[in-house]
């Protein structure tokens, strides 16, 4: 096979998106490249429901753990990153998987980054500043006024997004949205993209369930341990931000724990948002058998 394909798996969290892409990485003889920003910090394993040691020995995974909480990380550092990866990968093997909930993220490897002008670090240090002075509804204020148009579409509760939106249109005197939908990069392989979904029940059900699982492995100690860098970007995210407000005395442990289920909630919510304006995936219940799914993309590859 000369061609080269990226099997790419979408969905909201706790669908299932791990265990259908070690099944087509068993039956293809390849390799996993994780699209999930929350799994890249080697710190943060039961607050992401990172993949469990027998999960990652099961087919090989790239892009897990592989980053401290101490590092600046963005999508476009993953963008080269897995880029670079993905053409050492292809030398060997003509089917690669990859699998996360990162919208963003997946978007920067099969289609590119939009570009953006360098901007003055100092505008970001003062942005950060901001968000741990004044807090992020402050912040969101702002991209209100100075980006109405992107505001309507972010996920307003990532701080990251929020910050990154602010620095362009601050550094620039542009919005932020102006320098969106850029025409798309080339890529050197094909795409296959597969959703996973499930009646909304059904997906707050297990998302509940993944919580108290959560818990059940140690999600309070492993907070408790991460909690003196909780001012740290990578901490302020549904699982843990929940933890330490309960650790600060702002709620009690019961109170805390329905927070990260009702935030976890209107996450998956925005996922799927998000990766429903993707007119080019096909979509399959979480119930549907593997090798259906396997038989799918072997007739992707095919034509």
């Amino acid at each position: 096979m000369n061609r080269k394909y990226l099997i790419s798996i979408s969905g909201p969290t706790a669908i299932g998106k791990t265990a259908l892409s070690i099944k087509l990485a068993r039956a293809f003889n390849t390799e996993i490249l994780s699209a999930d920003s929350r799994q890249f910090y080697r710190e943060m394993s039961i607050g992401t429901a990172a993949p469990s040691e027998e999960e990652l020995q099961a087919a090989p995974h790239h892009f897990i753990h592989h980053k401290s909480i101490l590092d600046e990380y963005s999508v476009g550092d993953f963008e080269r990153d897995a880029l670079a990866r993905t053409e050492e990968l292809f030398l060997e093997k003509p089917i690669l998987v990859l699998v996360g909930g990162s919208g963003l993220y997946v978007k920067s490897l099969l289609e590119g980054l939009d570009n953006f002008p360098e901007i003055n670090p100092e505008i970001r240090q003062d942005l950060n500043e901001q968000l741990l002075n004044e807090g992020l509804p402050k912040l969101q204020q702002q991209l209100q006024w100075v980006d109405p148009e992107y505001h309507k579409k972010i996920d307003i509760e990532n701080p990251h997004r929020v910050i990154r939106a602010l620095e362009i249109s601050l550094g620039t005197g542009k919005p932020f949205s102006s320098f969106l939908n850029q025409p798309r990069k080339q890529r050197e392989f094909n795409t296959v993209k597969i959703g996973l979904t499930a009646p909304r029940e059904e997906i707050y059900a297990r998302i509940n369930t993944r919580v108290d699982l959560m818990m059940q492995e140690g999600l309070l100690e492993e907070a408790k341990g991460l909690f003196p860098q909780k001012h740290l970007n990578a901490l302020n995210t549904v699982g843990y931000k929940e933890i330490f407000s309960h650790l600060e005395g702002n709620c009690s442990l019961e109170e805390a724990v329905e927070e990260i289920k009702k935030n976890t909630r209107r996450f998956a919510k925005r996922q799927l948002t998000w990766f429903r304006k993707e007119e080019d995936i096909t979509w399959f219940s979480n119930t549907t058998p593997p090798d259906e799914i396997i038989s799918f993309v072997n007739s992707e590859v095919e034509k």
